[in-house]
């Protein structure tokens, strides 16, 4: 794909367009109905910020210019922090070209979503991120239940769930989230069958896969805001009376949830772990690089349980060039547009890889 095209994505089929919620058929991509001959295909999107999102939103959009994909037609969709909200934007039929416009901060002039309110550029809706809520911080013992509880059997939990106990409770607002969720559906779930909000439960320190059979209700906005409730930084979310925080704490991806489920293939988008990482040239770059191999170890074994139980596995991850434009500060909203561009790049040589052949010809196969 020419640096020329991805420059100017959206901007031509945006003119023929006057609301926010294109459909899958008005897109000109095949619907989510398969026959028994098709592979069920699982989507998997890890978190990582405000860049996280970015660098997501443009892997999805290069893997479907690659192969005519729709993310929409996933049997199934994890979603976690970032990953939650750019999941629960493709289940409801949110086409990628139209989420790469609109992270560009593109015209949306004249768009409004399902309630009939205008909808802003990407850069309003990041400002509101860092609202604070009023509420005075908490320097120590965000959770002090969890804290205990992972005190007494630390080898129940992952680290970052352990450590999200003793950390000081987040004092800053993620409703725009919920807002930008809330557009779309309203009240209730998704409609899309297998959408699955990666939370964990602030004082148990479990992990809650909302969507799931056995999950407490929930609205799909209060999912989103709660797997994205990042612990320190935003607070915590609360659903039927529990609180609840960012679903990286337990893990980055979650890719492991669908090892029971009847998927053939599995992609996985994890925007906190990398393949090809480079040198790191300072302090906060070294720390960056110990936290990526954490997480890739934790992604390398979810990856090996999925081959284990007989899925074809498709591991996209940032590569040397992504970190380079991510820097070291996943919150940094200036940098978002730029993450972006180099993850259409980046990930699409990635698809031309001999690894990446055999899911790619399974994505493009057609309806029939």
């Amino acid at each position: 794909m020419s640096g020329q095209r991805s420059e100017s994505v959206g901007d031509d089929r945006l003119a023929s367009r006057k609301r926010a919620r294109p459909s899958a058929s008005a897109a000109g991509l095949d619907p989510p109905g398969r026959d028994q001959r098709q592979p069920k295909i699982g989507l998997v999107l890890g978190g990582g910020g405000i860049l996280g999102g970015a660098w997501l939103v443009g892997a999805l959009y290069a893997l479907t210019e690659a192969t005519g994909w729709d993310p929409a037609s996933a049997s199934h969709v994890v979603g976690t922090s970032a990953g939650s909200v750019v999941g629960a934007l493709v289940a409801s039929e949110i086409p990628p070209w139209f989420l790469v416009h609109h992270q560009r901060g593109g015209d949306v002039n004249g768009m409004v979503d399902q309630h009939g309110r205008p909808i802003e550029a990407a850069d309003e809706s990041s400002r509101r991120l860092f609202e604070w809520t009023g509420t005075v911080p908490r320097p120590i013992l965000g959770s002090p239940r969890l804290a205990l509880r992972a005190t007494l059997r630390p080898w129940r939990y992952p680290g970052a769930a352990v450590l999200s106990g003793w950390l000081g409770r987040g004092f800053l607002s993620n409703e725009e989230v919920g807002r930008i969720i809330g557009s779309l559906v309203a009240d209730g779930w998704s409609q899309h069958p297998n959408l699955w909000i990666v939370a964990v439960d602030y004082n148990s320190g479990k992990r809650v896969v909302f969507g799931a059979p056995d999950a407490p209700p929930a609205t799909l906005a209060e999912a989103v805001e709660a797997s994205c409730a990042i612990p320190g930084l935003y607070r915590p979310v609360r659903i039927g009376g529990r609180p609840y925080v960012d679903g990286g704490a337990w893990s980055p991806s979650n890719a492991d949830l669908l090892v029971r489920t009847d998927v053939d293939v599995v992609v996985v988008m994890n925007p906190m772990s990398s393949l090809h990482p480079g040198l790191p040239t300072g302090l906060l770059q070294r720390f960056d690089r110990r936290i990526r191999r954490a997480t890739g170890r934790r992604l390398g074994h979810e990856a090996r349980m999925l081959r284990e139980a007989g899925k074809h596995v498709l591991l996209i991850q940032p590569r040397e060039e992504d970190l380079t434009v991510m820097g070291v500060n996943m919150m940094d909203p200036s940098r978002r547009i730029d993450v972006l561009q180099t993850a259409i790049r980046t990930v699409g040589s990635r698809l031309a890889d001999e690894d990446a052949q055999f899911v790619l010809a399974e994505l493009k196969r057609p309806s029939r």
